[in-house]
């Protein structure tokens, strides 16, 4: 009995520990996953202030009209001048703008960056949509290089029906180019890089 007891007892610790395992690995793989899962929720549902991706502007354009704005950052690590082309554009709601940023590397080598973005008031984020931009991708510049950067997009109509967004006139993008991880670890300056750098891999050159 005391044997049939003792084998019983060994099963279940093995089931235990076996579910243990299955958690403590379950969890591991959530944490990696967590960062872009996080940044694809962003992207697709605008929270954050994160602009929708994936979506053509709609066939007729409404009435109301919004200014946006264009901000530019750089990380100080980056030797880069990074700035707007134009301080703003005013367009309808559904009609497509386009909006143009300049970068030129400073330095006396070539410099990669990364950028970032997110729109102001953080309420519009889901009704900004942009159709193309230089955001999450390297680029690489030569010394002295200057690029053209641009940015297509458009502005639901429906924010003019939305109670928290309607008497909104006025929207800010926000880029912010930080220096890639290739170019921090190439430079030795990797502790230093800062958040949000983009990911290892060969850096895509800017023609």
């Amino acid at each position: 009995m005391d044997a049939e007891r003792r084998t019983l007892l060994a099963r279940r610790n093995r089931r235990v520990a076996t579910g243990v395992f299955a958690v403590v690995f379950g969890m591991v793989g959530v944490s990696f996953a967590a960062v872009p899962l996080y940044d694809l929720f962003c992207r697709v549902t605008g929270f954050n202030g994160t602009p929708m991706i994936g979506q053509a502007a709609p066939a007729q354009a409404g009435e109301a009209l919004v200014t946006v704005r264009f901000n530019a950052n750089t990380q100080p690590d980056l030797p880069w001048r990074f700035e707007p082309a134009q301080p703003s554009v005013q367009l309808r709601v559904g009609e497509e703008g386009m909006g143009f940023y300049h970068a030129r590397n400073l330095s006396d080598r070539p410099a990669t960056g990364v950028s970032t973005y997110n729109v102001t008031p953080e309420v519009v984020g889901k009704y900004f949509h942009k159709t193309a931009c230089f955001c999450f991708e390297e680029q690489t510049l030569a010394p002295g290089q200057q690029a053209d950067m641009p940015l297509a997009f458009w502005v639901d109509p429906r924010i003019a029906e939305d109670p928290n967004t309607r008497g909104i006139r006025t929207i800010t993008i926000n880029y912010t180019f930080f220096r890639s991880l290739n170019d921090a670890e190439r430079a030795g300056a990797l502790a230093n890089a800062g958040p949000h750098v983009g990911r290892q891999g060969p850096p895509t050159a800017t023609r």
